[in-house]
């Protein structure tokens, strides 16, 4: 039986869509001089690594802004100051990568719905409209959301079903094996790794993609 047509691309956010600026260049105007560098990366690497455990917790405004105020506390207690949530929130600056905006219309040119399916907080659309992709999307999926974080194979069903297709005619781009390849697997959804050094992945560049469809 001949594959069916591809009738939507689930994009992975941060690391495929979004890049993040590392928020110790912003907050390292605010922090003592006697702090290291060191000790200032160091604790904000221990924040991301909670929040990537803990994203799918900020399922409304009420759920996000607590664990905020449990990631600006890790902050907190490794800087040996206080660094309020407003603080850090102002230091985690996202952009989106030159290829998406072109990547992203010439999809859509084709008709494709494009979806992103992320393990995020419920502030993801906000994060992807100040990146300026807002019109560029037919809607995100996040792990708050649907308490399913990837590669939980329940995101992608979700995300099946706001494309109201088969997992047959979607498939899904990503930058980690361990999330994005797997779970869009455990889905039975075709995935494409994306290395942006041109290491071991499947495509370089979102504009790629459609050599793939």
């Amino acid at each position: 039986m001949a594959p069916k047509m591809t009738r939507a691309v689930f994009l992975d956010a941060l690391g495929t869509l979004v890049e993040l600026e590392p928020p110790w260049i912003s907050l390292r105007e605010l922090v003592p001089a006697e702090v290291s560098d060191e000790r200032l990366v160091a604790a904000l690497r221990a924040e991301m690594a909670y929040y990537r455990e803990h994203a799918h917790e900020g399922r409304d405004e009420v759920s996000l802004a607590d664990l905020r105020e449990r990631c600006a506390a890790i902050v907190s207690r490794k800087l040996g100051m206080d660094v309020g949530v407003d603080e850090l929130v102002e230091a985690i600056r996202f952009s989106a990568y030159p290829d998406v905006i072109p990547a992203l219309g010439a999809l859509r040119d084709r008709g494709l719905r494009l979806i992103t399916v992320s393990n995020w907080d419920c502030s993801l659309p906000r994060v992807l409209e100040r990146c300026g992709l807002v019109g560029m999307l037919d809607g995100t999926v996040t792990s708050a959301e649907t308490g399913a974080p990837k590669p939980d194979p329940a995101i992608f069903a979700a995300a099946l079903k706001l494309a109201g297709c088969d997992a047959s005619e979607a498939l899904h781009v990503g930058d980690t094996a361990e999330e994005d390849v797997a779970g869009a697997s455990a889905a039975g959804i075709r995935s494409l790794l994306i290395d942006r050094d041109g290491g071991a992945g499947d495509i370089s560049s979102l504009e790629e993609i459609d050599q793939h469809l």
